[in-house]
């Protein structure tokens, strides 16, 4: 027969004890969780920044080379980021150097998404307003920002990017 101390399991101490250790840890490990969605924010947010600001440059280098007709005051930058979207039409020329057909060339497939405001809503920079501008002077599209406020894990705005 077996005795009380004798039986097989856990006593209540020894549960406690086991339960304690596994709430610190999952407690530990929940900032590790946030770190890394906020990591996983900030790379999705230089990615698409990126994105913006190279069909920008391409846009502005084919206004540069006159192969693009722009309006003259806006720099040759676009109106809008629809503009990167929609496309241009671009003047072709053959071997000889003659025009040729015309092709449309677009520059981004969609607009993304800002991971940190959650919208399409980016924040733009007209090349004539001043670089700390928050308000878009509607000229032209020479950069783009995010439109979020909050700190980014180095220290810096989101903003600032």
């Amino acid at each position: 027969m077996l005795r009380k101390h004798d039986r097989p399991g856990f006593t209540l101490i020894e549960m406690i004890i086991t339960l304690s250790l596994v709430a610190v840890l999952a407690l530990s490990a929940l900032p590790l969780g946030k770190m890394a969605v906020k990591r996983g924010n900030e790379i999705e947010l230089q990615r698409a920044l990126r994105l913006m600001r190279e069909a920008i440059d391409a846009y502005k280098k084919l206004a540069d080379e006159k192969k693009i007709e722009v309006e003259e005051d806006t720099e040759g930058y676009p109106l809008t980021l629809e503009d990167l979207v929609k496309g241009v039409e671009v003047q072709e020329k053959d071997a000889k150097g003659k025009a040729g057909a015309k092709k449309t060339v677009k520059f981004l497939r969609r607009i993304p998404k800002d991971p940190m405001t959650d919208s399409y809503d980016w924040g733009l920079r007209s090349y004539q307003d001043e670089f700390d501008s928050d308000v878009w002077g509607e000229e032209n599209v020479y950069d783009v920002y995010t439109k979020s406020q909050a700190v980014a894990l180095d220290g810096t705005k989101y903003t600032d990017w």
